[in-house]
């Protein structure tokens, strides 16, 4: 009796499938991407926490932890796990007003976002929420990507020029930074110049290497061999040196409407940006993936960090890019990476002390300057509008509000416009295309004869509370047009699902063709607009017989009528 219980717990258990198929060579190709990996999230990893105003061991934590808590539940092979640039920035700008200037709480409020990433991660997978993210159209997501790109390039210029910068947005950082640009140290300035030049080339070059660690080891060594932090260069500092101590995070910081803002964002961008990578790998290896688990995966790797006293971590495109062209097989490339992740920990954390901090807004810079797709945008001026409109709603959000808010009002926008294309649907009015007993959408085609004496219209998309009203106009403005009118014609075979609003829609159109005596025809309804038409009486004032047909059969009919009459 237990056993089928067992097998369905089993398969929210990743590493049961993976491990069982697991092959000897896979190993190598595992090690050595993992390896790979730490070699790349060291430095990506200390540039992050930096960005969120945190220790930057506290990057590293999250490398270490979220990679483990990942591979028991994730479901990509191939998705890397670490803190990212969007994130990084959210709470920089967030908790730093919740923190009120201590430092201790700015930590403890961190790895308490991170526990509260991991509770609502569980309860949308609880309640299968993933159909809900999908809800943010690709386009939303080119215009945020594209404002947080910039708004984190400008985030790092006040490193990389040596000046102090500050603001709360895109353009208060650049009117502060405008003031500050003639205190700029020409030696800092050198030094991100030349990081960030070898960092694009090796990214041209090399692509997929992890360039960035030969990067950082040669700009500590020309510090500590030139003594540059004596002559006022920014640098790192000690990092502590162990293992991170596991505990739960400090609860009762915020209030439930302070801490669940924040969550809710990290998650919709941990989740957008993790599952848009892991599909694009899953495709490319040949396995299926499921998205729901993945909120799963997310949930543990965010718990897994708030108990070493990380931030929320996601699953990144570019980690993920350098995992996957190193050879990873299995998320056993994640353990083996959180292994030399410890190891460097342990026993080399001194070894960065003099890495310049120019050098690590150098390698922010690379990571995010690609968000800002500007191709994408230009495409989407050319093709849909809408499509760009919406993008430019994300991208000034950003701009404007920061990371935090900017996400959040995207969603929205998200939403809102995605009701407003649903209310607005095609009403294709059918007429003959010449010299033919075709029929076709009179708008798509030049020259279509109208069809004498009726008028037959289909709706290109779901009869709903939104859109019935826009339809209904959209008929009667043709039938203001037309006259001696004996029949109209409704095809509902582009319709798939139609609600009480649509069917009362129905009943408004039949009494107002009744009161000119016109007939009604309904074709083309499937099951379930068949049932509820049913259900809502429309039986009894149309021919239900007539629902099931094409709308070629009956217009073919209805011409072979009038052609009769007019013989």
């Amino acid at each position: 009796m237990n056993a089928p219980s067992e097998r369905g717990w089993i398969r929210f258990f990743p590493p049961t499938g993976w491990l069982a198929a697991y092959r000897r060579d896979w190993l190598f190709s595992d090690a050595v991407a993992g390896v790979t990996l730490a070699a790349y999230a060291i430095p990506v990893s200390l540039a992050y926490a930096a960005m969120a105003g945190l220790p930057p061991q506290v990057g590293v934590y999250g490398y270490l932890l979220g990679g483990l808590g990942y591979a028991l539940l994730g479901a990509s092979r191939q998705l890397a796990i670490g803190p990212t640039s969007a994130i990084s920035l959210m709470i920089a700008s967030t908790v730093g007003a919740l923190a009120g200037g201590d430092a201790v709480r700015y930590a403890q409020i961190a790895s308490l976002a991170a526990f509260a990433v991991a509770v609502l991660c569980l309860i949308a997978w609880l309640f299968k929420l993933s159909v809900l993210v999908r809800l943010v159209s690709d386009s939303i997501l080119v215009g945020f990507k594209a404002g947080a790109g910039l708004t984190i390039i400008m985030s790092q210029l006040p490193s990389l020029l040596g000046v102090a910068g500050g603001g709360h947005n895109f353009f208060d950082r650049a009117i502060k930074l405008s003031g500050q640009i003639g205190a700029t140290n020409p030696l800092v300035l050198a030094i991100g110049a030349v990081a960030l030049s070898l960092l694009l080339s090796g990214e041209r070059l090399l692509p997929g290497r992890p360039v960035g660690i030969a990067i950082v080891a040669l700009a500590i060594a020309t510090a500590t061999l030139l003594g540059l932090p004596a002559l006022g260069v920014p640098v790192t500092g000690t990092i502590p040196q162990g293992l991170p101590a596991l505990s739960l995070p400090t609860f009762g910081l915020l209030e439930f409407d302070d801490l669940f803002p924040l969550a809710a964002g990290c998650v919709l961008l941990a989740y957008i940006e993790g599952i848009s990578a892991a599909r694009s790998f899953a495709a490319k290896h040949g396995y299926s993936l499921d998205v729901r688990q993945e909120f799963l995966g997310l949930g543990a790797a965010n718990l897994a960090a708030a108990l070493g006293h990380g931030y929320p971590v996601a699953g990144g495109l570019s980690q993920s890019a350098v995992n996957d062209s190193a050879g990873a097989r299995t998320p056993l490339a994640l353990v083996i990476c959180s292994a030399a992740l410890g190891l460097c920990l342990l026993y080399f954390t001194g070894l960065l002390t003099n890495l310049p901090k120019a050098v690590l807004a150098a390698i922010v810079f690379a990571a995010v300057y690609r968000l800002v797709d500007i191709r994408a945008l230009l495409r989407m001026w050319r093709v849909s509008r809408i499509d760009f409109y919406a993008a430019g709603i994300a991208l000034i959000a950003v701009l404007l509000l920061g990371i935090l808010q900017g996400v959040l009002l995207a969603s929205i926008a998200s939403i809102l416009l995605l009701l407003a294309r649903a209310s607005q649907p095609h009403v294709a009015f059918i007429g003959r295309l010449p010299g033919s007993g075709r029929y076709s959408d009179s708008a798509r085609h030049e020259g279509v004869e109208p069809l004498t004496g009726l008028i037959a219209f289909r709706p290109e998309a779901s009869l709903l509370y939104i859109n019935a009203e826009t339809v209904l106009d959209r008929v009667l403005d043709a039938l203001a047009a037309s006259s001696e009118l004996r029949l109209v014609i409704c095809d509902l075979s582009a319709s798939p699902y139609i609600d009480l609003a649509g069917a009362h829609m129905l009943h408004d159109l039949h009494d107002e063709l009744a009161s000119r005596k016109v007939a009604l025809c309904i074709v083309g309804a499937h099951a379930q607009l068949r049932d509820l038409l049913h259900a809502e009486g429309l039986a009894e004032k149309t021919d239900s017989v007539q629902w099931l047909r094409t709308l070629d059969s009956v217009l073919g009919d209805a011409q072979a009528v009038t052609a009769h009459r007019t013989a």
